[in-house]
């Protein structure tokens, strides 16, 4: 076999392997051609299990941050909390994700300063 052959084959059979590590543009495991539904369901599920954990992470993260922020400003003689920069969180979440977005963007001010009574 040639070189020039040799190579031709490794082109034709690149083109119809699938990389199975392969993504669409959301980051989502692309279907393998060869992999049932079953298969890429829990392919998927791994990537959502993934995107959870990350989620938590930076929800305590943030938690963490914004409750130390409401400290300091405390202890600077200052009040618990800012309603404009709350207003602009709702806002922001709410230009982004919609009616959700600003579910979501509640529930995170509360995990940071807790209830309002």
């Amino acid at each position: 076999m040639t070189t020039a052959t040799a190579s031709a084959e490794k082109t034709t059979a690149a083109k119809t392997t699938v990389n199975p590590t392969s993504t669409t543009s959301t980051g989502v495991p692309a279907r393998p051609e060869n992999a049932s539904a079953e298969e890429h369901i829990a392919a998927l599920r791994r990537r959502l299990d993934e995107i959870d954990q990350k989620l938590i992470e930076l929800w305590k993260e943030r938690a963490a941050i914004s409750h130390e922020v409401g400290q300091t400003r405390l202890a600077a003689g200052g009040t618990r909390l800012v309603l404009a920069r709350e207003q602009e969180i709702l806002n922001r979440f709410r230009e982004a994700l919609g009616s959700d977005g600003t579910q979501l963007a509640l529930l995170l001010l509360r995990a940071g300063r807790g209830k309002l009574v």
